[in-house]
């Protein structure tokens, strides 16, 4: 039988979708994995075997293609490890058809079923809006970071055991509260720095015209004072700007 899960590959700073096709065939009892993936990601191949094992599911002895699509650029990382064992569980009828539909997949598996949280989430998340996805399967400790993209819903797994009783029953297990709180940054003012006139000029033009700027001197003539300063002095952050930063903080983890 064969089957394919959406999930989605970082490149930069955009997230490309990427969907895991599994193929359950007889033969000679295997697991392979093709779609020009890193060895980083073929190691997770052990990985699914167990944890899917540990939950319950016992693989059948039959050959087990797994084809990353499409195959033109590079697989990186452990998150494909969740899309992988919900690819092989629906292509082996152990969860029901079309019940991954339209729905983004990503997550590192660990040896006992355990979900581990990955980086990346915020622009995956993106990506699947984009996509028309119209939810997203991440792990628990990655559900905070993906709410802060708007009208998509957010589901958090804590292991594959979750997963099966989701897709069987579309039961959604108990979620985490957010702890996010807005706090006002403290940047400090151009006030408190007595002198260095030229300075903070240059520092000033530099910020209206959005210039760079270098700046050399012997430690403690009040460089890094200054560059502390200078985003209290530029305008706020559009909702654009702001996703663009976080997810470069996203995918450094």
């Amino acid at each position: 039988m064969f089957d394919s899960v959406l999930s989605a590959s970082v490149l930069g700073v955009d997230a490309h979708k990427v969907y895991v096709e599994a193929d359950v065939s007889n033969g000679l009892p295997c697991f392979h994995m093709v779609g020009y993936v890193s060895a980083r990601v073929k190691e997770g191949q052990d990985r699914v075997r167990t944890a899917l094992r540990n939950a319950g599911f016992i693989m059948p002895p039959k050959r087990v293609t797994i084809n990353f699509a499409p195959a033109n650029f590079r697989k990186e990382g452990s998150g494909f490890d969740l899309p992988v064992a919900a690819a092989v569980l629906l292509a082996t009828g152990r969860i029901p058809p079309d019940s991954l539909k339209d729905v983004m997949v990503v997550g590192e598996l660990g040896l006992n079923g355990q979900i581990r949280s990955v980086t990346g989430i915020l622009p995956m998340v993106l990506m699947a809006k984009e996509a028309g996805c119209r939810r997203c399967i991440v792990p628990a400790g990655n559900q905070e970071e993906g709410r802060t993209v708007k009208d998509i819903e957010i589901v958090g797994l804590d292991n594959v055991s979750q997963l099966i009783v989701f897709c069987e029953q579309e039961k959604i297990p108990e979620q985490k509260k957010s702890s996010c709180t807005l706090r006002e940054a403290d940047y400090g003012d151009f006030s408190e720095i007595r002198g260095q006139e030229t300075v903070k000029r240059a520092a000033v033009l530099a910020a209206s015209g959005f210039h760079n700027l270098l700046m050399t001197g012997q430690p403690g003539s009040g460089k890094t004072m200054t560059a502390r300063r200078i985003p209290g002095i530029l305008p706020e952050l559009t909702e654009e700007e702001a996703m663009e930063v976080m997810k470069i903080q996203s995918i450094a983890g």
